[in-house]
């Protein structure tokens, strides 16, 4: 009924005017009212959506945010959302910043710990609370650990916090250790013959340097165990090391065991030094039992021999003797022949 009247209205004006241009122009000017109308409906739709969906990313994340604010975390509404439209978890990247931000670390979005760095580091597999503990637990004792380190550190398996630890606090290390090798104490024979047996200990500190690439503690007890064992064998006597043990120590230190490591050797201390057997000894107890086998199988070999030879000249006398009867068997049937034929004279002065 409206469209009617404005548009018996509009007729009317324009014939009072003279510029009457007919139905269409009014039925234009009608559609241009409908289609602003639902440009305008449609823009309120959208601006409806769009609080509606801010209302509910508030509700959802507006507590976090809100403590973000006031810990000076530098997190902003967006971010949270778009972690959690990538499987990022917003109460720990939250948790994360505010440890940072309250321990006064560097948190700018440049070269500091940003949210995005964070982020990476979380879709890479990487434990960020680990990684923030041990960058505030190095910035408090002095050690110069920026988050790169400690993120390529983590993303290769090591533990950067017990790495950080490690550095304040030294670690030891029992060598030999038992529970990988099985065995208490070290076995080494000085040039007397006589066996050592030594539990050594090692303390090492963490070298964050090398702690990407470097050897692990199972090399550390390889290489410390090898040197007390070259150590104590170019002892000329065990008494020695057993009035010096520290020798050894100073000895196996100074070959310098922790090149290409992830640790610092910091001193080396024998805990335990026993009296094994004496090797030598029983060495030359066996290789003498050893010679007078050798020497028995010798003479058993000798007399072997002589039997044989017996047994041959036995038979060599037994041959002859046979041939010396074939021969005086064949002596009168010779005789008897001879006197057939004539050919033996006997002389009658003979009888």
């Amino acid at each position: 009924m409206l469209a009617v009247t404005q548009v018996t209205a509009g007729l009317q004006a324009s014939h009072d005017n003279g510029e009457f241009s007919g139905i269409p122009a009014l039925l234009g000017q009608e559609f241009n009212l409908s289609t602003s109308y639902i440009v305008g409906l449609f823009a309120s739709f959208l601006a409806l959506l769009f609080f509606l969906a801010l209302g509910i990313a508030f509700l959802k994340y507006g507590n976090l945010w809100l403590r973000a604010f006031l810990s000076g975390a530098d997190i902003s509404l967006v971010s949270l959302i778009r972690m959690g439209f990538c499987q990022v978890r917003p109460p720990v990247i939250v948790e994360v910043k505010v440890m940072a931000a309250q321990a006064k670390l560097d948190i700018n979005r440049q070269n500091g710990i940003s949210t995005k760095r964070l982020e990476a580091h979380y879709l890479a597999g990487g434990d960020v609370m680990k990684v923030t503990n041990a960058i505030i637990a190095a910035n408090r004792a002095g050690i110069d650990l920026d988050f790169d380190r400690a993120a390529a550190i983590d993303l290769a398996g090591r533990d950067v916090l017990d790495a950080v630890k490690t550095s304040v606090y030294p670690k030891v290390i029992d060598c030999p250790d038992p529970q990988r090798s099985g065995k208490a104490t070290l076995s080494a024979i000085a040039k007397d013959g006589v066996e050592l047996r030594i539990r050594a200990r090692v303390t090492v500190r963490t070298n964050l340097e090398q702690l990407i690439g470097g050897a692990t503690e199972e090399t550390i007890i390889a290489r410390v165990g090898e040197s007390i064992i070259s150590s104590i064998g170019s002892a000329d006597m065990h008494g020695e090391v057993l009035e010096n043990p520290d020798r050894i120590s100073k000895a196996v230190l100074s070959r310098g065991l922790d090149a290409h490591t992830a640790f610092e050797i910091v001193s080396i201390d024998i805990a335990d030094i026993d009296v094994g057997e004496n090797i030598g000894a029983r060495l030359q107890a066996d290789q003498a039992e050893a010679d007078v086998r050798v020497a028995r199988a010798k003479a058993e070999k000798r007399r072997a021999e002589a039997i044989a030879h017996e047994q041959e000249m036995k038979a060599h006398v037994a041959e002859n003797k046979a041939a010396l009867v074939l021969a005086e068997s064949e002596v009168p049937q010779s005789l008897a022949e001879a006197f057939r034929r004539g050919g033996v004279a006997i002389d009658a002065s003979d009888s």
